[in-house]
């Protein structure tokens, strides 16, 4: 569940790009493109913000996730996708790309936070046009398979009235932690969750 918080992004930024206006200037190392077997995952970039404003302004994306908020702010994405350029945030962004494939520039989006300890959390999304094509899974599998933080550990949580994101993650080597409870901001309600690991060594 991707970090979609609405507050003032950092300034403009671009991953493998040096960063002007600061006294001592600052390369922000650029996400590894991976490549799934029926799409890339590669970084976000602006072009992005349209497709990602459709799909996330369907309630049905946002009320899966924790932060997305419903209705979508203006502006919102457009401060997603610079904060995840800017490389300041600890949760690292990667778009679903079909159009190799001839398939949608953006099907979905997934992500890695890192945490403490050498572990990270992984979110994912996928526009609802494309529920039930196995994208989901094939994302969380070519991520967790590239494990680009070098993670000792993955978690992931879903809600529990979001059962297919579940087998999602059983279905990539997760195995079932705990039950917990998390925010969701599009429903303005604390979500019963469960709670799922993976051990990467």
């Amino acid at each position: 569940m991707s970090n979609y918080q609405t507050e003032d992004a950092p300034p403009d930024g671009a991953q493998g790009r040096r960063r002007q206006g600061m006294k001592h200037e600052t390369i922000v190392a650029p996400l590894p493109v991976i490549e799934a077997e029926r799409f890339t995952l590669r970084p976000l970039r602006r072009s992005d913000a349209g497709l990602l404003a459709l799909h996330t302004g369907d309630r049905r994306v946002a009320e899966a996730t924790r932060s997305i908020p419903h209705p979508l702010p203006p502006g919102a994405t457009e401060a997603f996708i610079q904060r995840a350029e800017s490389g300041r945030s600890n949760e690292d962004v990667w778009v679903l790309d079909g159009s190799a494939h001839s398939l949608s520039e953006v099907l979905g989006v997934i992500s890695l936070t890192r945490l403490e300890r050498d572990q990270s959390q992984i979110g994912y999304w996928v526009a609802p046009a494309f529920w039930n094509t196995g994208f989901a899974s094939e994302a969380v599998r070519a991520l967790v398979e590239a494990n680009p933080h070098k993670a000792r550990t993955l978690f992931a949580e879903v809600f529990q009235d979001n059962p297919v994101s579940a087998r999602v993650l059983t279905n990539c080597g997760f195995e079932y932690l705990g039950d917990a409870e998390a925010w969701s901001v599009a429903r303005g309600a604390a979500v019963p969750t469960w709670t799922y690991l993976r051990k990467m060594i």
